[in-house]
């Protein structure tokens, strides 16, 4: 028993103390073998679904930028849906080396569509343009942090900063999008 104790600190004292994913990795392997392996699933659930909901609403912020028409605005967020999930659910497809690619890859494009799904639905019901686009904002901002939120659980991270991270990034993604086609539609392009 002695010896296992010493085996798991000498494991954790190996990872570096800034890696809180890591060193909560270490040790649960041999502890609870099948919540892991459910985490990883959830977590890249998580992640998809992050993925979905940050790149359709940058791609309707982008768009919102130049044109204020609402039907362009979810067409393009639409398309965004399905080429996003096409593309998440390929690239499992393709990396994965398991009897279970169609399983992830489907998990993937779920997650993925999951997360694309809450500007869409968000910017659907609102006509005027400056409020279609603040509502949108409200909403990815409330997924974000959720998203952030269960991430940082699954992954046993710190949750303020892991949330605050990942409502920064995905702020960012909108701004820059939003910004970079103001500026380019503005000028005459």
């Amino acid at each position: 028993m002695a010896s296992s104790q010493t085996s798991l600190s000498d494991a954790k004292s190996a990872v570096p103390a800034s890696d809180v994913e890591q060193q909560a990795a270490v040790g649960t392997e041999t502890e609870d073998f099948d919540y892991s392996r459910r985490a990883q699933w959830l977590r890249a659930a998580v992640l998809g679904a992050n993925d979905g909901l940050v790149s359709t609403a940058s791609l309707m912020m982008g768009v919102g930028a130049v044109k204020q028409d609402i039907k362009v605005m979810i067409l393009t967020g639409f398309a965004g849906l399905v080429a996003g999930a096409c593309s998440m659910a390929i690239g499992e497809f393709v990396s994965v080396h398991s009897q279970l690619d169609i399983e992830a890859a489907a998990a993937s494009a779920l997650a993925f569509s999951v997360g694309a799904l809450v500007p869409l639905l968000a910017a659907s019901f609102i006509r005027e343009y400056k409020v279609r686009l603040g509502v949108v904002v409200a909403a990815v901002t409330l997924a974000l942090i959720i998203f952030g939120w269960l991430g940082a659980v699954l992954g046993k991270a710190p949750v303020v900063r892991s949330s605050l991270r990942v409502l920064v990034g995905g702020w960012l993604a909108m701004a820059v999008t939003f910004g970079l086609t103001k500026l380019i539609g503005s000028s005459g392009l």
